[in-house]
């Protein structure tokens, strides 16, 4: 049942995102944090990226305020700001890869290590918060989709393990940004947006599931991808494609789930329920998979 603490949280944060926003979005558009129009993307005119320092603060905000006591949160805190920030900082001038993923690996082993876990299981969590955290920004190309994955991945942990009093703030922040991001973009979240909530989103999962996954790696790793969705699946199957064309990993191009929906027609609304359902279902996997164990 939900608390009424929770629910003025809640309605807090919703009040955050959807007021201050605009106000980020003039800041961005003032300092020229733009998103500049290219090929690969859905935009003609260049677009503000503010709304991930509306997330991040308001972030901050439910960790100060809310959050009950434990250095556990303390860390998440943490490593949120750092990939927030090194995101930020790429979204204003372009950083070398390697710096980023230094700095995801830096910030999942502050929530990782203080669990005590196997190296190998460590390892396998390291990895997957760092991946999570950029697949995110990856399937961040189609207005809504990010925010919309993160809502349902949160909504998602707190039914599983019991905590949705808890997550409940967080996702009506997102809630008050998607009017500003969906249908139209008058924002994007930016780098540093999406970096922070994939780098959440993967760390609250593996929270949840931890205690109750056998010490089979292999069932952890596939649980895990599961739990991972639409940004991890599509994430894996871009790699996979390119590597077989012959191409980097790394290269952009259109051939991300939402582009190929788009590039047959689909209307963004209609790509957005498809992903959505795509997204319930394999955290539905997911999480039937770690609490069966």
């Amino acid at each position: 049942m939900l608390e009424l603490k929770s629910l003025l949280m809640a309605s807090f944060l919703l009040m955050w995102g959807y007021f201050l926003t605009p106000i980020s979005i003039k800041l961005s558009g003032r300092f020229g944090i733009l998103d500049q129009p290219s090929p690969r993307k859905g935009h003609s005119q260049p677009v503000p990226r503010g709304a991930g320092l509306v997330v991040w603060m308001g972030y901050l905000l439910w960790s100060l305020l809310f959050v009950p006591d434990g250095r556990e949160f303390a860390f998440l805190a943490t490593g949120a700001s750092m990939v927030f920030f090194v995101g930020y900082l790429d979204d204003m001038s372009p950083l070398k890869p390697k710096i980023r993923l230094f700095v995801h690996l830096l910030a999942a082993s502050l929530v990782v290590i203080p669990l005590h876990l196997s190296p190998l299981l460590s390892l396998v969590y390291l990895l997957w918060i760092a991946g999570c955290t950029n697949a995110y920004n990856l399937i961040d190309g189609m207005n809504g989709l990010s925010l919309s994955m993160a809502m349902l991945a949160l909504f998602a942990v707190g039914c599983a393990d019991g905590s949705l009093n808890l997550i409940l703030p967080l996702i009506a922040l997102c809630l008050g940004i998607l009017p500003w991001n969906f249908p139209k973009a008058h924002t994007f979240l930016g780098d540093g947006g999406v970096y922070l909530l994939g780098f959440v989103v993967s760390t609250m999962m593996m929270w949840s599931v931890e205690p109750s996954m056998s010490p089979n790696v292999v069932k952890i790793a596939v649980t895990l991808i599961l739990l991972g969705g639409v940004p991890v699946a599509d994430t894996l199957t871009t790699i996979v494609r390119r590597l077989i064309a012959g191409k980097s990993p790394f290269s952009p191009d259109r051939g991300h789930v939402h582009h190929r929906l788009l590039d047959r027609g689909f209307s963004e609304g209609k790509v957005l329920v498809i992903l959505i359902f795509a997204q319930g279902f394999l955290l539905w996997c997911g999480f039937s998979i770690s609490l069966s164990t």
